[in-house]
């Protein structure tokens, strides 16, 4: 006798068999029917068929359960160097890329400069040397990857740590890197509408070469902590760029830095040198993020510089040891700075320790590729280490770049600063302003006013908030320099009733890190002169950084007076404050080369309307300016100079400066 059990099992299989057969029936007939249609098709002609293979979807993200990433979903791990767009002329970015490639890396990092995109509010540059969009391209061209760092603030040794001086002019008290909606109006701006378009072609899943993004920079070292506005910025860039691209922050490797620089819903990852164990710095990593890649976002294999301040160098070996340990844990690392190059114009910035410190023109950093490209020991032994653990392309050995000693070159006195200021256009106030209100970017800025009573012999004047250097003229008679640095605010002076005060402020680069890049420039209090404060002031920018209003004015300098024996062309009876010229010919193909300037003070000097940087070579440890092939040319070439100080020159007709073919970046320094 069958059981309920039964029955029901004897009729589930025959169900299941019946099932089966209709199964099996239409499987058949599928295939005969998609056998007839490929047999149709190949008889018209096979070569028609519009089937295609779709690529497979490019992908990079945080592989949280082995500790590392997937590119394609691969496990994948990233050896970087840092290279700045901006600071490498664009005519040398393939060679770098290049050398950074074939030294076994695999991805270039480089921040992101809002200030220079954006010199004035809403007037955007992305041409030549700030071509990003170009410069994404060349890297990928050469095979590597690219971590983006956006900022919106960088550091970097900039100017303002790369934010633009205008946000001060608009709102004096703005708190920068804040939620500050005076502030973020802009960042929104820049971030949203111009900068993220750009970037979105060139996001990895979209076929570029940017794997990740930075959020901020090294937040948790800043004072506001303000958890409000990088949340924001994390969101403006989610909602700009998508929820695939990969985000990360970089702070400092202590657990009070990532306290404040940890973004919920980004990567955070350390910085830290060489030096000591290196699973150390990575244990405050691993408490903000318990699984996930070791990531040491600025690995230093060299470190920044001072003017007056010896060279500052960090030992190969050292390096390398670091290095190795740190990939031997499977560490994702970027070398910062793998090349530094320069700091054109003046894009260097300053840092607060116990002093101002203003940064020198160089960046060469002690880096593996010095600053005009010439790969040096530290380039092959850490890329010994690096081969250990990826493959190195196989080339030619990496080599130094071209370079040329084109001599000496004879300059002549043009002008000076007063005369170009006498041509240039002035603003009258009862009180000094500063650059910032002036709408000066940067450079000098010429203040004047007349004393218009009768003062002891000698008498006090205090410029007690002065940044950063100050030049006192009376009757365009120098009487000395007040300096931030040497915190030197008061001078003795001999003036007589309607004498002209004349004050010629330098700023020598806004500071770039910490609480202070709120950094006016200018005359930033009242001046007074035995306790009464000096009133009615006409203050005079110089137009040296823009390239047409500087050449107009020295063309009307000149127009002045054909007559070079009668005109006043020194500033001081030392030829400061004075613009010098000469020319020199290059025969065939421009090469690279330094200016040498010995006995020469402290100015500036522009190539074929380049402005090259800052010069200080009596305070050192900058000794030569790097001049890059690109901004040169066949057949005569022009040199300015705008010498502050002393020139070296006992008349008029015997300056001289000096093209040479070796780098000097550590020089001697003050006591």
């Amino acid at each position: 006798m069958k059981t309920n059990g039964q029955n029901i099992n004897n009729h589930v299989t025959q169900v299941f068999l019946s099932n089966l057969s209709q199964v099996i029936m239409t499987s058949v007939m599928m295939k005969n029917i998609l056998l007839l249609l490929w047999g149709m098709a190949s008889a018209a002609d096979i070569t028609t068929s519009t089937t295609t293979v779709q690529p497979p979807q490019r992908s990079f993200e945080i592989d949280y359960e082995n500790d590392g990433f997937l590119k394609d979903g691969q496990p994948f791990r990233y050896v970087s160097g840092t290279i700045h767009y901006f600071r490498v002329h664009p005519t040398d970015w393939a060679d770098r890329l290049q050398k950074l490639r074939r030294a076994g890396f695999n991805a270039v990092q480089t921040y992101v400069e809002w200030s220079s995109h954006e010199p004035e509010p809403g007037v955007y540059d992305f041409t030549e040397g700030l071509d990003l969009e170009a410069y994404l391209q060349e890297a990928q061209k050469q095979g590597l990857l690219v971590i983006l760092r956006p900022g919106p603030f960088i550091d970097a040794e900039r100017d303002m740590g790369g934010l633009p001086y205008w946000l001060l002019r608009i709102n004096p008290l703005m708190r920068l890197r804040s939620s500050d909606q005076s502030y973020m109006k802009y960042v929104n701006r820049w971030l949203g509408d111009i900068l993220s378009p750009k970037l979105k072609p060139y996001l990895y899943e979209n076929g570029g070469p940017i794997i990740m993004i930075q959020v901020e920079n090294e937040y948790g070292s800043y004072y506001a902590c303000d958890f409000a506005y990088t949340a924001a910025l994390r969101d403006l860039y989610r909602s700009k760029l998508g929820d695939k691209i990969v985000l990360f922050t970089t702070d400092g490797s202590g657990v009070g830095y990532l306290k404040c620089g940890k973004i919920p819903g980004t990567y955070a990852t350390v910085d830290f040198g060489a030096g000591g164990d290196v699973t150390k710095p990575f244990e405050a990593q691993r408490l903000f993020e318990p699984r996930g890649p070791l990531i040491n976002s600025e690995f230093y294999p060299g470190w920044l510089d001072h003017w007056g301040a010896p060279h500052a160098t960090v030992e190969s070996s050292k390096v390398c040891k670091s290095l190795d340990d740190m990939l031997a844990l499977n560490a994702s690392v970027n070398v910062y700075v793998f090349h530094g190059g320069t700091s054109f114009g003046f894009g260097a910035g300053a840092n607060l320790g116990g002093t101002y410190q203003a940064c020198p023109t160089s960046y060469d950093y002690d880096a593996p590729v010095s600053e005009a490209g010439d790969p040096t020991q530290k380039y092959f032994d850490m890329m010994k280490v690096i081969s250990k653990y990826l493959s190195i392309p196989s080339g030619p050995e990496p080599k130094p770049t071209p370079k040329e000693a084109y001599g000496d070159v004879p300059v002549i006195p043009i002008g000076s600063l007063f005369e170009l200021a006498e041509v240039s256009q002035s603003v009258i106030r009862p009180w000094p302003v500063s650059f910032e209100d002036l709408s000066v970017q940067n450079g000098l800025v010429l203040y004047q006013t007349n004393i218009t009573f009768m003062v002891p012999d000698p008498a006090r004047l205090s410029l007690n908030d002065v940044h950063d250097r100050a030049y006192v003229f009376v009757d365009e008679n120098l009487i000395g320099v007040a300096s931030r640095e040497q915190d030197i605010s008061t001078l003795p002076i001999f003036a007589k009733v309607n004498s002209t005060l004349s004050i010629i402020v330098e700023s020598q680069g806004r500071v770039c890190f910490g609480s202070g890049i709120n950094d006016l420039k200018g005359l930033l209090t009242n001046v007074t002169l035995n306790g009464y404060q000096l009133k009615n002031w006409r203050m005079t920018p110089l137009p040296l950084t823009h390239t047409q209003r500087f050449k107009k004015g020295i063309a009307r300098m000149l127009e002045r007076g054909q007559d070079i024996v009668s005109r006043r062309l020194f500033g001081t009876p030392q030829g400061g404050m004075t613009f010098y010229w000469g020319e020199f010919d290059i025969l065939d193909n421009p090469k690279n080369t330094f200016l040498r300037l010995d006995g020469w003070t402290k100015g500036l000097v522009w190539i074929n309307n380049f402005l090259i940087g800052r010069y200080w070579p009596v305070v050192g440890p900058q000794q030569t300016l790097f001049v890059p092939h690109g901004i040169l040319k066949m057949g005569p070439n022009e040199i300015f100079l705008l010498e502050q100080e002393a020139s070296p020159c006992s008349s008029s007709l015997d300056c001289k400066v000096v093209f040479v073919d070796t780098p000097v970046v550590n020089g001697p320094t003050p006591k």
